[in-house]
């Protein structure tokens, strides 16, 4: 629900197709793409892109809102991990942990918010320059011919994620909920099994494994458990309390979402199906002079 209402926030503006009925079938669709198949989240993209086409979305205004959405998204993972990081590498936090799992971690993520902070910076004619050299002959031309919307359509992302934050949108509280809840199931399997973990580390060990989601593996079966179990044994948690702990997580993360979201792929496709009927309708209708 977290996410379904950070989608709303971003995605439903201006858009009234994009209810908050679409906001939920289209993330669950998505989830259930990312679950099934082996694509690093690609699959939940390419559904997102599907259904905002048939809504009536340009495909630029798609891509300024997708980076947007990733931006306040990650935005908090990144900033999770600064904070975490460096509090309990100094002992503000209770929980410990080697510079490796630590500190290099939250430098890294400063630097990626700074990277992606930067973006929004990049000129709104940025476009335009790379078209004036997609018109030279050779290598350089083709490759500027192909890049030439990136970089416009990163800022322009960017720019629109700092507008959203800037105008106190109280629905990008989603993006906190969705990473707290979660994290919050985290803990009550460790807790259920006699585990205590302290809240910094639970964060930490929480999305330093899930950068196993990377790999190319169905809903990062196998790189996320292993990701996470190794993160926490390494901040000293037991091999058998981390293994038992994860596991009975991931059998709530992984199941819980997919089977509504198969639910809502199916809802989805009637909703595009009704979309797609009254857009014929509306052409078929001969316009009054």
């Amino acid at each position: 629900m977290g996410y379904a209402i950070l989608f709303g926030t971003v995605f439903g503006r201006g858009m009234p197709r994009i209810n908050w009925r679409a906001s939920i079938e289209i993330p669950l669709a998505g989830i259930a793409a990312i679950r099934l198949l082996a694509a690093a989240g690609a699959g939940g993209v390419a559904v997102t892109v599907w259904a905002l086409r048939n809504a009536g979305m340009p495909p630029r205004t798609i891509a300024c809102r997708m980076v947007a959405s990733y931006a306040v998204q990650y935005g908090i993972y990144l900033a999770a991990l600064v904070v975490c990081g460096f509090g309990l590498w100094t002992g503000l936090f209770a929980g410990g942990g080697s510079f490796a799992i630590t500190v290099l971690p939250a430098v890294l993520s400063a630097a990626g918010i700074a990277l992606v902070a930067s973006m929004g910076l990049v000129p709104q004619d940025f476009e335009r320059r790379f078209e004036a050299l997609s018109h030279r002959s050779g290598w350089a031309g083709r490759l500027a011919a192909r890049l030439a919307a990136a970089p416009s359509t990163l800022g322009s992302g960017i720019r629109t994620a700092f507008d959203l934050i800037r105008g106190r949108r109280v629905g990008l509280l989603g993006a906190v909920a969705y990473w707290g809840f979660d994290i919050s199931v985290l803990g009550l399997c460790f807790h259920a099994f006699g585990t205590s973990v302290p809240v910094a580390v639970l964060v930490m060990g929480y999305f330093l494994g899930t950068l196993g989601s990377l790999l190319p593996l169905p809903g990062g079966i196998g790189g996320v458990e292993g990701g996470m179990i190794g993160a926490f044994v390494a901040f000293g948690l037991p091999a058998d309390n981390a293994l038992i702990g994860v596991l009975a997580y991931r059998a709530i993360s992984f199941w819980l979402p997919t089977l509504p979201g198969i639910v809502g792929y199916l809802s989805l496709r009637s909703t595009v199906r009704r979309w797609r009927v009254r857009d014929e309708l509306t052409k078929a209708t001969p316009s009054s002079e």
